[in-house]
């Protein structure tokens, strides 16, 4: 594809090739603020959603500064999960693959559940790029297979998530060993408080971007409500899964004791699902991926790991079979489907003290439906605030109504009966005028 809108950025000709075999033409708005920062040579803070074009947003210029007759680490990438750093190595993979022969960068894949003697054995010729899990990392950095210091560059990617999973501390013990003055690339769909002390020591001054996106939730996708009342999740979740006919659905909880025992009563209801949490073994993790990547699954039962750690594709709903206490966490897990153009849809099981989020995810723009399911059948219902809106609405009547009633210059007795009387008279007009 000629005249690409990244030939702003003076990349190598051979960066450029490899974005025309991309199909890559426009960049998205985090790209648009992080390349320019990362050629610079500029620490960085990038905060934003998935599926935003963060990876390339720090992949393109990276390579673009690899000196190719250098056999040593030139950057690194960490990522959370074992299954997000195997998405980012594939990434490379597929970088390296579009350069032409006579370029040879060198990729090392670090993770933990494969045999470390074997990884040892593969840095006896140090990698351009390693991208892993920290642990792993950090454990061949120790044994002295792994020299990181010559490193320019260093990313921490889904860093709240590493927060969450206890990683970071690894990630601290890793840049020890690296150069002072390395260029520290942070991304992170959102930056808490318990992230600022990591931030601190390692960020003189950095350049903080966030990209804002022009809608929080695409407009091909539907937000619909169900109220959970005095039903069982699982009940509720079977009676949804016999009204829709998904390509793939993913069923969210709000931790992995809720998924295993969600999962549990569904599959003794006679439906088919997968299961996916950070307290899976490596090995089953593996194998309920493939399954999952071979359509075994109509529907799978997952923690927030899914929304951010994995890239599953081809998800048609999200059924949050828990909603999530933050709107951020709302936003990932529906941000699985509706990808593309594609259509997609949210299903929402709600209790009362979910309402809260609701009310500030509509304030961002979300547009719900309520609905109810009853023999395979959806039933649209009343708005979940339309009480507390006709209230409000009855009392801006009642106020303006009263405006308008004039108050006798000489008071009599039984005035106050007279005004009210009249009051009532022009609330109906009012009242006739709406409806």
């Amino acid at each position: 594809m000629e005249n690409h809108l990244f030939k702003q950025y003076n990349f190598h000709p051979l960066l450029n090739d490899i974005i025309d075999h991309l199909d890559f033409y426009k960049p998205t708005p985090i790209q648009e603020k992080v390349l320019p920062a990362v050629l610079r040579g500029e620490s960085v803070i990038g905060q934003s959603h998935t599926g935003s074009g963060k990876t390339h947003a720090y992949l393109l210029p990276l390579f673009n500064q690899i000196i190719e007759g250098k056999r040593e680490v030139q950057f690194v990438v960490t990522a959370p999960t074992r299954e997000l750093a195997v998405q980012i190595y594939d990434e490379v993979r597929k970088i390296i693959h579009y350069a032409n022969k006579e370029h040879r960068w060198h990729a090392k894949l670090l993770i933990g559940g494969t045999d470390k003697k074997k990884s040892i054995e593969k840095l006896k010729e140090q990698p351009h790029i390693v991208v892993g899990t920290p642990g792993r990392i950090k454990d061949l950095v120790e044994e002295g297979a792994l020299d990181l210091y010559a490193a320019k560059s260093f990313v921490v990617d889904e860093a709240d998530l590493m927060l969450d999973l206890g990683f970071i501390n690894d990630v601290d013990q890793i840049l020890v060993k690296t150069n002072p003055d390395i260029q520290l690339l942070v991304f992170s769909a959102t930056i808490p408080e318990r992230l600022q002390p990591f931030l601190k020591k390692y960020l003189e001054n950095p350049k903080y971007i966030k990209a804002e996106e022009e809608k929080i939730s695409p407009e091909t996708m539907e937000h619909r409500l169900v109220a959970l009342r005095h039903r069982s999740v699982s009940e509720m979740v079977y009676r949804i899964s016999e009204s829709i006919q998904p390509y793939l659905a993913i069923i969210f909880t709000n931790g992995k004791e809720l998924a295993n025992q969600l999962a549990e009563e569904l599959t003794e209801m006679g439906m088919d699902v997968g299961l996916i949490h950070g307290g899976l073994s490596p090995r089953e993790r593996k194998r309920v991926l493939k399954d999952i990547q071979n359509l075994r699954f109509q529907y799978i039962v997952a923690t927030d790991l899914a929304a951010r750690g994995i890239d599953i594709s081809g998800v048609s709903h999200v059924i949050n079979a828990q909603m999530p206490k933050e709107e951020e966490f709302y936003i990932h897990r529906v941000g699985r489907t509706a990808r593309a153009g594609m259509e997609g849809t949210a299903i929402n099981l709600y209790t009362e003290s979910d309402l809260q989020l609701v009310q500030k995810l509509e304030k961002k723009g979300l547009a719900f439906t309520s609905y109810d399911v009853k023999n395979g059948e959806w039933l649209e219902t009343k708005a979940w605030n339309e009480r507390s809106s006709r209230k409000k609405t009855e009392s801006d009547t009642e106020k303006e109504a009263w405006k308008r009633v004039r108050k006798p210059k000489k008071v009599k007795p039984g005035y106050k009966k007279k005004m009210k009387k009249q009051q009532e008279q022009v609330k109906k007009k009012l009242n006739r005028k709406k409806y």
